[in-house]
């Protein structure tokens, strides 16, 4: 069983699918590679070997793991499971999987560890509530570390759903769920936290695509690990849709220890976010940091800066919005090189509004080819992927002016940036965030 990447994170998927695995009486060897090597122990000792792949780094990665697997045992089984296990299944040739299992996968790969078809039936098989085994994985001191406070806290991952009732046509997660959600049992969720924090975690990240999808039985997981773990912070992914909807659950998750929110903002074009069926304007996002903040809740926005339809005027505006929302020390840079990703099965293929934007599809890049109908968006977005990995380990700010200036240079704009906190003002001093920036 081996993660390649899990938003450096101890691999909650390996756990839950140990416990699986266990449960019917098999024996299982527990490697992340994003931490430690791959030994030829260990593949000279499976009988099969089942990659964890819930998005997209994960899945490039785990190519080149079965390429190491196959150069040493030809005939060794290999399964891909996780949310981007399909990602790839009829357009990309290289080291492919024997089996694919995607969606809810612990019953499948207890199905194909006994040599069974996992089959399409068990795809989105409700889990059946183990608690995750995670002695078999490296340690919680091994992964990033939540900042916060001027200390460092270790971080334990769990999820208290899975699965998606939205459908945003750029995620992956509507390709394989199709608007389902799937809670975890509470007692588990209760029970992994019990032995991560007696682990020495001091803060829960949910890793739930949306903590909110089912609000009743989120709010209560996190009232009940309050109760038992009074100390503990934690954070969740929040749509802004959401945000709004549920304003009496932000008081109770503040009071329960919620260190921040991170929320998919996207872009403040509301002609893009219709594109990707966003359910939220660029008013709705500015009224949700106003809301999370007015409960003493930091949000962390993720963007998407570059998609076909972005306009440098968007991006002069999405920085404004930074800047007036007084967010610049709440995003890690790397957001704002993301491109977007047209994985195989995308909802965004044959959208009238992405079809005339499409290349060929790039089987080592496991997605759609696109270009920008202007090239200077493209040579725009180049130069700002090589910046910020020039300045990984520099402060945000410092980062975020260097390709504000590129921006506005680009555009050709002297019009001033608007006032810092113009529209919000965040909290002063140092911001809670993760050691390692995300991407996905």
């Amino acid at each position: 069983m081996a993660s390649t990447y899990e938003l450096g994170h101890q691999p909650l998927s390996v756990a839950t699918a140990t416990a699986a695995l266990l449960g019917a009486g098999h024996e299982v060897r527990g490697v992340d590679i994003a931490v430690d090597t791959l030994a030829s122990a260990d593949v000279d000792w499976a009988e099969r070997v089942a990659l964890s792949v819930p998005m997209h780094t994960a899945m490039r990665l785990a190519l080149r793991v079965v390429e190491t697997v196959r150069a040493r045992r030809p005939g060794l089984a290999v399964c891909f499971f996780g949310l981007y296990a399909g990602m790839g299944r009829e357009l990309t040739v290289t080291s492919p999987a024997d089996a694919i299992i995607a969606g809810e996968y612990e019953a499948g790969l207890v199905a194909w560890a006994n040599g069974v078809d996992p089959g399409a039936a068990v795809q989105l098989h409700r889990s059946e509530g183990r608690v995750p085994v995670r002695e078999l994985l490296p340690e919680l001191g091994r992964y990033t570390r939540l900042v916060i406070a001027g200390e460092e806290r270790l971080v334990g991952s769990v999820a208290a759903s899975r699965g998606c009732a939205h459908r945003c046509r750029h995620c992956p997660v509507p390709v394989v769920y199709d608007g389902r959600v799937r809670r975890v049992e509470e007692a588990a969720v209760l029970a992994d936290v019990d032995q991560l924090v007696a682990a020495g975690a001091r803060h829960i990240n949910f890793a739930d695509p949306d903590f909110l999808n089912a609000p009743h039985h989120s709010r209560r997981v996190v009232a009940a690990i309050h109760r038992r773990h009074p100390d503990l912070t934690f954070d969740a992914t929040i749509k802004v849709e959401h945000i709004l909807r549920y304003p009496d659950a932000l008081p109770e998750l503040a009071a329960a220890g919620c260190a921040f929110v991170v929320s998919a903002f996207e872009s403040v074009s509301d002609s893009i976010l219709r594109c990707l069926d966003k359910g939220h304007t660029a008013a709705d996002a500015s009224e949700a940091v106003i809301a999370l903040r007015a409960h003493g809740i930091e949000v962390r926005p993720s963007w998407l800066p570059f998609t076909p339809w972005t306009t440098i005027d968007d991006l002069v505006e999405l920085f404004d919005f930074v800047v007036a929302h007084d967010l610049i020390a709440s995003v890690d840079p790397v957001q704002y090189s993301v491109r977007l990703l047209v994985p195989e099965g995308s909802l965004l293929l044959g959208e009238t509004t992405m079809t005339p934007h499409l290349g060929a599809y790039d089987p080592t890049r496991l997605g759609w080819t696109w270009a920008h109908p202007d090239p200077a968006i493209d040579r725009l977005h180049a130069q700002i992927a090589t910046l910020v990995e020039a300045r990984v380990g520099q402060a945000p700010v410092q980062t975020f002016d260097e390709i504000d200036a590129l921006i506005r240079s680009s555009a050709g704009t002297s019009s001033a940036r608007p006032a810092q906190g113009a529209v919000s003002v965040g909290p002063i001093g140092d911001r809670a965030h993760f050691t390692e920036p995300w991407f996905c």
